[in-house]
């Protein structure tokens, strides 16, 4: 997913100066091409055996343990992180944390490999993409060891959060910062252009019938602004969209069931989904901000005059900044609170559901029981209900926990802005099935960047087959060398 800092708006003056149908047919944009998967989402291969955890060894403290945790989480978010961080510090006097922001989750990824073993943390923040790459490193404890050992129930904790982050029978890392993609949109503009504001495409058709009846009005230039961002519109929606579809994207039920070994992206429905969006470009319904490199261009359309835009898509982490920007009163002019609509992401025949985005925590193993513990303590008061419904009302994340909505604030939060409840309504309508669970690959953030090359390609005119062949090729091969080394 797009690293989350990237959707903070950040400086303001940035902003300032940015800023009959196709439903007709009642055909599907996208049909066909892998729907053999099982029915069962269960992962059935299991680890030989896991590395103990001793979530008693910090019974015996006396004095306060330091455990350092790196994180990818910037600005807002990261203010949230260090009030939550230090309301755990403030309610013990066995663990003290201390947090290190390494700048985004690249940077802590590039930190974390590059780094010697002395160097490295005892808990770290990884994206969704990262799972088979971490068990890979051999430096990190299961979390399965210490949920077994403290007998943590993990009936708690979301059931799609819990398989994305799960390989081999096992779970790998505590999810914590979930996200998924949603639709953005301007109500303001919905109204001009005789749209219910209240109502948002479902579809890949009503995105178009949308969008030509927006552009027709006058109400704004385009209908929708697209990226061909690797984690965002060039790499991680099309996974979205090959879930709404209910395919796999790799094989062995995208990497649950044994190691990926190939891509399956190259088929009909991937042909058919960026033929579908090179269409809404070249008809001019849509723009496309490239790379999308501020990580909030497409955003920026939304109060661009120039080049006025009704929606975009966007992590569900962008939502609580967003917010916090309009209130700032800078495009009072293009958009207000009120205006800022929140819809599912669009998908092949309406489909609701989501994969899971966003990062989970894991603890790194240095042979200490008394830390491992320690590092267990703090992750466990980070799932806990209150701090996840703390955590998810002020940054716009979906709570892990699935008690979390029935306490304040995030109740209150989803009953009077039912805005920040649409992406976890949309993970929760997420099919029983492999397809509704996100490809693990080695390589997943290089294919990724594979296939965002062959986006960019699409949206520029590049032949859709062409690029589609060739990127399948590459990510193959990657996904083939990375095998060979850590099989």
């Amino acid at each position: 997913m797009k690293s989350p800092q990237k959707y903070l708006f950040i400086p303001l003056i940035i902003l300032a100066s940015a800023v009959g149908s196709a439903c007709s047919s009642g055909k599907s944009v996208t049909s066909g091409g892998n729907t053999a998967a099982s029915s069962d989402s269960a992962v059935v291969t299991t680890l030989p055996e896991l590395a103990a955890c001793d979530t008693t060894a910090l019974d015996s403290v006396t004095s306060p343990i330091e455990i350092t945790f790196w994180h990818g989480m910037n600005t807002t978010l990261a203010d949230e992180l260090v009030k939550l961080t230090d309301s755990y510090n403030a309610s013990q006097t066995k663990v003290k944390i201390k947090l290190v922001a390494q700048g985004g989750y690249e940077q802590t990824i590039d930190a974390y490999l590059q780094g010697s073993e002395s160097s490295r943390p005892d808990v770290v923040q990884m994206p969704e993409y990262m799972v088979q790459s971490m068990v890979d490193t051999k430096t990190m404890l299961p979390m399965q060891s210490c949920v077994n050992n403290a007998e943590f129930d993990l009936s708690t904790i979301g059931d799609k959060a819990v398989t994305a982050y799960s390989t081999q029978g096992a779970l790998q890392a505590m999810p914590f910062n979930l996200s998924n993609p949603v639709l953005f949109y301007n109500k303001k503009i919905f109204k001009a252009a005789g749209l219910d504001p209240e109502v948002s495409p479902k579809s890949l058709e009503d995105l178009t019938a949308f969008s030509e009846k927006i552009i027709a009005s006058g109400a704004a230039k385009y209908g929708i602004s697209l990226d061909s961002a690797l984690d965002s519109g060039g790499g991680w929606y099309l996974e979205q969209w090959f879930a709404k579809a209910g395919e796999l994207y790799t094989d062995n039920d995208n990497g649950r069931t044994a190691r990926s070994t190939k891509v399956l992206f190259n088929n009909k429905t991937g042909t058919d989904l960026l033929t579908y969006l090179q269409g809404l470009l070249t008809s001019k319904l849509a723009v496309s901000v490239g790379d999308n490199a501020s990580g909030q261009d497409q955003l920026l359309k939304l109060v661009d005059k120039k080049e006025l835009t009704a929606m975009t898509i966007a992590t569900t982490a962008a939502l609580g900044p967003v917010i916090d920007v309009i209130k700032g009163g800078q495009f009072k002019e293009q958009i207000s609170l009120e205006d800022l609509g929140i819809g599912p992401m669009p998908g092949p025949n309406g489909t609701q559901g989501a994969l899971v985005g966003g990062a989970s925590l894991w603890i790194v193993d240095k042979g200490d029981d008394v830390k491992n513990a320690a590092a267990w303590d703090y992750i466990k008061f980070m799932v806990s209900a209150q701090s996840q419904s703390t955590w998810a009302a002020k940054t716009g994340y979906l709570p892990v926990n699935k008690a979390a909505e029935t306490l304040d604030p995030l109740k209150t939060t989803y009953a009077t802005d039912p805005r920040f409840k649409v992406g976890f309504d949309q993970l929760m309508a997420a099919k029983d099935a492999p397809s509704s669970n996100g490809p693990i690959i080695g390589p997943l953030r290089e294919v990724r960047t594979v296939v965002a090359q062959a986006v960019a390609a699409i949206f520029k005119g590049a032949d859709v087959a062409t690029a589609l062949a060739e990127a399948e090729t590459k990510a193959n091969q990657l996904i083939n060398d990375y095998n060979a080394l850590n099989g």
